[in-house]
């Protein structure tokens, strides 16, 4: 009796998932048993990823955010017997995120529809289930989060159309302000993955090579012109192989989801090394995303027409789905003497010219293979007016002005003390899919 009681169970998750994949049917699930406030990041809709610990269990495990609650998945793994899950429950006993990353696109919907389905109000498999619900959830308040995969490879675009601009500005003029290659391809380079951190993870000020004065000989010292960038990154999730390319059409199955970044930039060490190989010892010193992955398919009801590319793009680099996203974006500094965080930009995700799909395609067009957990950024995100700046270097215009935070305090670029924090989120009709928070603290310099 009890395998047929089991079979009888499998067939109606299986029917509930079949159920909330139909639109107008899914009513029924919008709201959760779990308690969401107002304004919460982490609402029924958005269910990101992440990895934590506790300091009862310190052992890395995967969760899913809801509320001020995470989900811990290697409580629940064996809940998910659909097609492609049952044979691989034990990708939520891991970790990282690798493992369930490389399983792939159906995989990912897949694992969503059960997520859904047992934190539906009216769905009693966790709720009603006292003992499990006790074991399975977790107060977000009492977790440590953690890097959400083990990240091989990381890729920085630089794919804000106005951010170019502003930036060429200033170093060659309004007549140059893009390079000949800027509006036909995704211009990119390789980042360094080891020096990725998590949100919280304190950032020392760097120290190098810097030419202030072009009359002289360079200086070695701390930098001066610490700066941050708000960006955002997507997680590659099934990989290809190599030599086999990415087709654009193909792309979106490739892409696991989101999180907010920071890429903190060094302007003086950059300014003097950059020519000819481009960014070095003024980027690789740290670069913070937030610690909660938001997959792709939560977004997609934020998905706004991409931007109007003119030239168009080469054959392999053209689609016509929307894949630009509503995403508003938020940075704030807070001095060691401020009583509260000031908000220096108000920026979003939709300024961006160049998508994640076309970035995807771009990357490995020559054969290049990407795996699960590399890590691909958008570059500074600027929109067209001055408080949507991403960068210091813009909202100061290379330091010629200074940055109100108020309270008498300014900056032109960032201090020791600095708490810099950014937040993003999709608006809904009366909830969120937001991101957490992507915080660092600017450490002073190592004396030498």
């Amino acid at each position: 009796m009890a395998g047929v009681e089991n079979i009888w169970k499998a067939l109606a998750l299986l029917l509930l998932v079949f159920w909330r994949s139909v639109p107008e049917l899914n009513c029924c699930f919008e709201m959760s048993f779990i308690k969401v406030e107002e304004g919460s990041d982490f609402s029924y809709q958005n269910l990101p990823y992440g990895v934590f610990s506790t300091h009862d269990h310190p052992r890395r495990r995967i969760g899913v955010a809801i509320g001020d609650q995470i989900l811990d998945l290697s409580v629940i793994k064996h809940l998910f017997n659909g097609p492609v899950l049952g044979q691989h429950q034990d990708v939520f006993d891991q970790p990282k995120l690798n493992a369930f990353m490389g399983l792939g696109y159906d995989a990912w919907r897949e694992a969503r529809r059960y997520l859904q389905m047992l934190l539906a109000a009216n769905e009693s498999t966790l709720r009603d289930d006292v003992n499990l619900r006790s074991r399975a959830f977790v107060d977000q308040s009492s977790a440590v989060m953690h890097l959400p995969a083990e990240i091989g490879d990381y890729t920085d675009f630089y794919s804000s159309r106005d951010h170019a601009t502003n930036v060429g500005i200033m170093f060659r003029g309004k007549e140059n302000a893009l390079m000949p290659n800027w509006l036909r391809l995704p211009v990119g380079y390789h980042g360094r993955a080891s020096s990725v951190i998590v949100s919280g993870t304190p950032i020392r000020r760097p120290q190098g090579q810097m030419r202030p004065d072009p009359a002289k000989p360079p200086v070695f010292g701390a930098t001066k012109q610490l700066d941050i960038e708000l960006e955002m990154a997507f997680f590659v999730g099934s990989g290809n192989k190599l030599g086999e390319p990415i087709p654009i059409e193909k792309a979106h199955e490739h892409i696991f989801g989101m999180v907010l970044m920071n890429d903190w930039s060094a302007r003086d060490i950059q300014a003097w090394e950059y020519v000819p190989l481009g960014p070095f010892l003024g980027k690789n010193f740290g670069t913070t995303i937030s610690p909660w992955v938001v997959p792709m398919e939560a977004l997609l009801p934020f998905a706004e027409p991409n931007a109007v590319q003119d030239p168009e793009p080469l054959p392999y680099l053209r689609h016509r789905d929307p894949f630009t996203f509503n995403i508003k974006l938020f940075v704030s500094v807070k001095g060691e003497g401020m009583s509260k965080a000031a908000t220096i930009c108000k920026s979003n995700f939709k300024y961006m010219y160049w998508t994640m799909k076309q970035q995807l395609a771009h990357h490995t067009v020559n054969g290049c293979n990407a795996r699960p957990g590399d890590l691909l950024a958008s570059g500074t995100i600027s929109g067209p007016d001055p408080e949507s700046f991403g960068s210091m270097l813009e909202l100061s215009w290379r330091g010629s002005k200074v940055i109100d935070l108020g309270g008498g305090e300014s900056r032109t670029f960032l201090k020791d003390g600095d708490e810099v924090t950014i937040t993003g989120y999709c608006e809904g009709r009366g909830y969120r899919v937001g991101f957490g928070q992507c915080q660092g603290k600017i450490l002073p310099a190592l004396q030498q």
